[in-house]
Order: structure tokens, then C-alpha cells, then sequence
């Protein structure tokens, strides 16, 4: 026989193990549940056992309905003395898609109408509707034509396990907690050992689920006021086998006990809401748990690693807090409106505090779990109600980095070359570096033709509370070679680059992003990215920047532009400051560094948007004084009609975006440039700065509205010097 196991979506392939282990004969795994082969005791199983399943369906006709008539008659035909007597309560779920029939209430009318008059004629009797406790729950989908009405097994929502007595803003449903432990090897890890640890645990789901399965509780037994422990049946349905129930319940119990026995009491939740651990205490109780679960109010960003209670300190328990499982389900939707500062706070936090551990998270999105900062092992698309959200399992937490030979390789001619020009560079910069104050700066731009890369060091601000170890980074991007070099040629003189550079630096390869061209349709470009999701805190002038070395092109900080964006700084006391085409805001957090009154910051990217404020809070900046606006620049300054005292315009080459007109600086620099200077306060000052090669100013159509001067050597950096054409800029006041 074939029946029906819902659950939420993205949890499919997990129910069919699941059932499979229960002992059914075969499961296949189908949009939001499982088409199982089973009996009828498999079904019943299921219902009492599942952690994953929000219904077990056991159909009772299937039959053509090409309209309201046809479905009431096919429901008429079916002989419902077999299934119910007039004495019970009845009530439907209709679920109705793609086809003549578009009104779901009405059609579990016309099946309820259906079987009133069958029983009426069969009985003289007729069955009242309870749709909140029925005796018997019927499902009813109407698709394509047919009808399709099977029995609820477990009467209601599987997902409830009857613990639940106080709850915090949106609740994690017990099923999706259960799917977050199984992603993450609970509860295998807790037999090997292995604790368990929420730090942000709300009302307490994720924990209480994982302590319940670790003392093998059956989640049907305290459903529905623990009925199934009293030894009724969820459904009185007439062909339930209530025999069989019992039998499984008393083993359930049985179980139950000798788990709650053995049960260690490895269990850690934290939040900061004082509320919230007041409600998951509750719910513990409720489950049986008082004395399992160790909760604390606590910040995540001062989260330390568990220890057990006092009572508790033996040795065979203090070993087990060295390895677990954390889980988290952090704040995300409508209700909890999602903070990826507060996700990279969670992600630094679990890497400080538990870095051996294993980390499964349910995060309200791809870019949410991006911002955690955490490298995932595994992802999984899974569904909280209508969202889709991300689940991600990082093992271990923060990934141990490989230790540096001591005794490296003897480098080859080419890389022995890049090597000693890399200690030229180092020793002709150094007495800049430490005079300026400069701790990320370019070390190598090609030096040697034949070797075309470029090396940026980036050193850890001691600022960062994720800085250990060496604080050193590097960033090497290679350059496209002549179409006439061998491609076996470039891969080898990159090698040597790459050797080169873990030769003079010392540092793990770990700590080097790469970023290599690749051959492919339409041309060299760069390959697959690492996905790191790891930011560094850097210094620069003042302030703190955050930059990414591996997820992207561009690290989010470009070195050449720092003299410009000192500038920026020294000249900002005061002043209405404005950020066209901002990026990731450096220059914007500068300006707030040097005295601004106030800060705008343009830009088309939500990302960079985010990562400016970022940046902003990172140096204690925030609020109605620094505003962010995600527009076209262009559209947006003809539209504006705020006046600014100080004006930064960096735009692009090229774009070609889908939620703005296509741009390009050499055709629309005039109308740009007009735009701006037309929003300069009198006294005001715009600098214009871009990278195209082969830019030319129209000296003419801007010298009507504007006074210009070049400034361009004044912005190259001594780092930069060997390609002072690495960007053009411009000081531009009104008329």
C-alpha cells in the first residue's frame, strides 16, 4: 500500500531516510513530502516516530472530478460506515490546484455534503464538523481533474510535540529544528560524546528537539495533551489499528525511559533576551528537561565555550564540551528583521568560542549565511513556511590552516627572480610605510614583465577581533598575458610568482588569495572565486575598513586611491559630504572620520550599500547623519536638490546593470559632471577620478560650468609609481 508523508520543502530527501529507517519497504522523495510503500502499522509508526513529517496521509479513494458535481458524486459512491459512524466529528483540509475547480472551501463543502447524506441514508444519523479536534481529519486535493481523499493519520499538524508552553517572536516549528540537528550529525555526534550548544536559542526549540532525541523520546508521545502515553489513538478513524498504536506506544515508553536515565546533561542555550530564556525554561520543564539544559542570559558577541555545571564536572563530561554541535536559527523575515552585522557577529563568535566544533545554521537567506563568515561545507535550500531560506553545515567551525614548512622548497630561476624583487620592494618601501603609517600597499605590479601579476599586502588591524596569529595577508591577481604566451607558459610563471611570495612572507597558503585567469568562451577572465566569506579589519589613516581577499574581484579597498581618500579626510571638518558611485564606502567613512556634519553615499549595489554601512559601524558611525541610497547616480543628482560642501565621483568604466541605463564615462562624463557640480554648496569642492585608459576630459564642455585642475600625480601613491596611469583625477569647483 502507498500513503503520503508531507513535510516542509527542502526536508524531502532527509524524510525518506527517515522512513526508511521506521522500516518502510521503499520511499521516493516528491515536492514538500515522500510517496511511501508501507502497511498500515508503517504509517501508524511514522505518526508517533517521524521528526520530519507534518502529516502521514493514508489515501481512501482516487477518482475523476471534472466539476463539483462529479466530486460530490465520487465522494457520495464511497462507503463511509467503514470509515466513521454518525457519532463523531468530522473535518477536511482541501488543497485545490490546476483545474475547473478553484474554490478550496467550497469543495470540502461539496465533500462534506457527500458524506453527511451517505451517512444520513446509510445510519439515519449524520456527523457533526469540529475543525479543531475531530475525531475523524480527512485531506481532500483536488488537481488536474481527479480527487484524491485520504485520512490523517496523526489528526493534525505532526510538527507539535506537545511541549511547547511559552513561546518568543516567530518559533522555529519543531520539525524544521529537528532537520537543523540531522544536517549537522545529531544525534550521532551525542553518542560519540558531543554536546550541544544554541547560542542564540530563543524559546528554546533547537535544544529541547536535540535533547529529546538524544534520550531517544519518541515525538508523538506528548502530542495532543500526551494522548499516545494515555494509549489513545490520534485518530478514531474505524480501520485505525489501535491495538497496534498501543504496542507501539508502550515500546515508545519504555525507551523513553531507559534514554531519559542515561541522558547527560550536555545542552547550552544563550540569548540576550531575558524573556526568552524565561520561555525556554518553561518548555524545558514542560519536556521533562529542567535539570538537562544549562540556560544563560548571554550576548552572542561574548559567547565562550560551554562548560558544564558544577554538579556535573566529571571527567567523562568535561571531554565531551570539546566536541558538539552548535546550532542557531538567528533572526530573519518580516517579524525579525534580518542584520548580517549580527550574522558576522554570530559566525566570529563560534570561531572563537567553539572552532573544533561542528556548526549547523539555519539563516534567513544565501547572503545572510554569506555574511556569517563561516566556510560551509555543506548547503541546503529548505523552506520556513513560504521563505526559502539556507541551511549551512560548517565542520569544524573555523577549519584548521595548514602550518608553514620550515624547510620550503628551493625556489627555481623565475621564482628565485620574483622572490629577490619582492625584498627590493619591501626594503625600498619600508621607511614610507612606517612614516605614513600605511599597512596595506601594493609590493608587486608586474616589476618583471614576463612575471605580469600583482601583489597587494594587506596587514590585520588589532582592531579585529577575529586577528590571530600573523596578522599579514596577501592578495595576488594575475594579469592576462600575451595571446601569443603558451598557456602552459603563464600557468608556470604564476607558480613562480605564487612560490615566490610564500617565500619571502612566511605565511600560510591560507592566508593568500588568488585570483587567476582562465581560458573560456568570449576570452581570457578570471576563474571561480574562493568562497571564504571571511572579512579582515584593516587600518588606514584614522579609520578601520573592512575588506574581503577572496570572495570577489575587487577586495573592497582600492590601494591606489588612498592619497585621494586622505585627502578626503583632512578636508572634511564640517561639510555636507557626498559619495557618487560609492562602492563599499571608504572614502565616506573617511570623511565621517575627518568631521563631516553629514554623509550621502550613492551607489547602484545593495551589497556594497550594506558593506558601507558596515564599514561605518566599524568605526562607531551610524544613524540619521550618514545616509545610504541605493540609485543610479546619474538619475539620482539630476533629481536631487541638497546642496554639498564636498564631493567624491569614482564611477565605473562601463555598466551595463539590468536595474539602470547602460554607462559609460567617456560619453556621459559631461552630463555627469554638470549634475554634480550643480549640487556643490558655493565654496564647494567636487574631485572626479577614473580609471579609464583611454579618457579624455572635454576641457571645453565642462570649462562653461566649471573650473578644472588635474591632480592626477598628486594621487598616485609611491606603490603605485610604476604605473602612474593606474587612475586620472580631477578638482572641479563651480563657476
Amino acid at each position: 500500500m502507498k500513503f503520503f508523508a508531507s513535510c516542509p520543502k527542502g526536508l524531502e530527501y532527509l524524510l525518506v531516510d527517515e522512513l526508511l529507517a521506521l522500516g518502510c519497504a521503499h520511499a521516493t522523495a516528491t515536492t514538500a513530502g515522500a510517496n511511501v510503500e508501507g502497511t498500515l502499522h508503517d504509517a501508524q509508526r511514522a505518526v508517533l516516530w517521524s521528526r520530519l513529517a507534518s502529516r502521514v496521509l493514508w489515501p481512501i479513494a482516487d477518482y475523476a472530478c471534472e466539476n463539483e458535481d462529479a466530486l460530490y458524486a465520487g465522494a457520495r459512491a464511497i462507503d463511509w460506515t467503514a470509515h466513521l459512524d454518525a457519532t463523531m466529528t468530522l473535518a477536511i483540509d482541501p488543497h485545490v490546484s490546476g483545474g475547473a475547480i478553484t474554490h478550496a472551501r467550497y469543495a470540502a463543502q461539496r465533500v462534506k455534503d457527500a458524506i453527511v447524506d451517505a451517512l444520513r441514508e446509510a445510519t439515519g444519523a449524520r456527523p457533526d464538523v469540529d475543525v479543531e479536534s475531530p475525531d475523524l481529519r480527512l485531506s481532500l486535493v483536488v488537481r488536474k481533474g481527479r480527487a484524491l481523499l485520504s485520512v490523517d493519520l496523526g489528526g493534525g499538524p505532526l510538527h507539535r510535540r506537545g511541549w511547547r508552553r511559552a513561546q518568543g517572536e516567530a518559533p522555529l516549528k519543531e520539525n524544521l529544528a529537528a532537520a537543523v540537528l540531522m544536517r549537522g550529525g545529531w544525534p550521532a555526534l551525542y553518542a560519540e560524546g558531543g554536546a550541544l550548544l544554541d547560542p542564540m536559542c530563543g524559546s528554546g526549540t533547537l535544544l529541547i528537539e536535540g535533547a529529546l532525541m538524544a534520550a531517544d523520546v519518541a515525538p508523538g508521545l506528548a502530542r495532543d495533551g500526551g494522548a499516545a502515553t494515555a494509549g489513545r489513538a490520534p485518530s478514531r478513524w474505524r480501520q485505525f489499528d489501535t491495538a497496534h498504536w498501543q504496542a507501539l506506544c508502550e515500546e515508545a515508553l519504555a525507551r523513553e525511559r531507559s534514554g531519559r536515565q542515561r541522558l547527560r546533561a550536555v545542552f547550552f542555550g544563550r540569548d540576550l533576551d531575558p524573556h526568552a530564556i524565561h520561555a525556554a525554561r518553561e518548555n524545558a520543564t514542560a519536556a521533562g528537561l529542567r535539570e538537562a539544559i544549562d540556560w544563560q542570559v548571554g550576548d552572542v558577541a561574548t559567547l565562550q565555550a560551554p562548560v558544564p555545571p558544577a554538579s556535573q564536572e566529571d571527567a567523562a563530561l568535561a571531554d565531551s564540551v570539546k566536541r558538539g554541535l552548535a546550532v542557531c536559527n538567528p533572526p530573519y523575515d518580516a517579524r525579525l528583521a534580518a542584520d548580517p552585522a549580527l550574522y558576522r557577529t554570530l559566525g566570529n563568535a563560534l570561531a572563537r568560542a567553539v572552532p573544533e566544533w561542528r556548526a549547523s545554521l539555519l539563516c534567513g537567506d544565501a547572503e545572510l549565511a554569506h555574511a556569517t563568515g563561516l566556510r560551509a561545507k555543506k548547503k541546503y535550500q529548505v523552506f520556513n513556511g513560504a521563505l526559502e531560506c539556507s541551511l549551512i553545515v560548517c565542520d569544524p567551525v573555523r577549519p584548521p590552516q595548514r602550518a608553514v614548512s620550515e624547510t620550503p622548497d628551493a625556489l627555481g630561476e623565475g621564482a628565485t627572480m620574483v622572490a629577490n624583487r619582492l625584498r627590493k620592494n619591501l626594503r625600498k618601501f619600508k621607511t614610507w610605510r612606517e612614516r605614513e603609517g600605511v599597512t596595506c600597499y601594493r609590493v608587486y605590479d608586474a616589476d618583471l614583465p614576463e612575471y605580469a601579476a600583482a601583489i597587494d599586502v594587506y596587514i590585520q588591524s588589532e582592531a579585529d577581533v577575529n586577528a590571530e596569529g600573523t596578522p599579514l595577508w596577501l592578495h595576488i591577481q594575475e594579469y592576462a598575458a600575451p595571446a601569443e604566451i603558451p598557456e602552459d607558459v603563464t600557468r608556470r610563471r604564476f607558480g613562480d610568482v605564487l612560490a615566490a611570495a610564500r617565500d619571502v612572507f612566511r605565511i600560510p597558503r591560507e592566508r593568500i588569495a588568488v585570483k587567476t585567469r582562465a581560458k573560456g568562451k568570449g576570452g581570457s577572465k578570471y576563474g571561480r572565486f574562493d568562497a571564504r566569506h571571511e572579512f579582515l579589519l584593516v587600518d588606514e589613516g584614522r579609520v578601520h575598513l573592512r575588506v574581503n581577499l577572496f570572495d570577489y574581484l575587487d577586495t573592497g579597498l582600492f590601494l591606489d586611491h588612498r592619497p585621494m581618500r586622505l585627502r578626503i579626510a583632512d578636508e572634511a571638518a564640517d561639510t555636507r559630504f557626498l559619495n557618487l558611485f560609492g562602492y563599499t564606502g571608504a572614502a565616506t567613512v573617511h570623511a565621517a572620520g575627518g568631521g563631516a556634519r553629514t554623509t550621502t553615499t550613492v551607489d547602484l549595489s545593495g551589497t556594497y550599500l550594506q558593506w558601507c554601512a558596515d564599514n561605518l559601524a566599524a568605526n562607531g558611525f551610524g544613524g540619521a547623519k550618514h545616509r545610504l541610497v541605493q540609485a543610479d547616480a546619474v538619475q539620482w543628482l539630476e533629481a536631487e536638490t541638497a546642496q554639498y560642501d564636498l564631493i567624491f565621483c569614482d564611477p565605473p568604466t562601463f555598466s551595463n546593470s539590468a536595474r539602470a541605463k547602460d554607462f559609460d564615462i567617456q560619453r556621459e562624463h559631461v552630463r555627469l559632471l554638470q549634475a554634480a557640480v550643480a549640487r556643490l554648496a558655493p565654496g564647494g569642492v567636487l574631485y572626479f577620478s577614473n580609471n579609464f585608459r583611454r579618457f579624455r576630459l572635454d576641457a571645453e564642455a565642462v570649462g562653461a560650468f566649471a573650473h578644472v585642475e588635474e591632480i592626477s600625480p598628486a594621487t598616485i601613491p609611491p606603490d603605485f609609481e610604476r604605473n602612474p596611469r593606474i587612475h586620472r583625477a580631477w578638482r572641479i569647483t563651480a563657476r
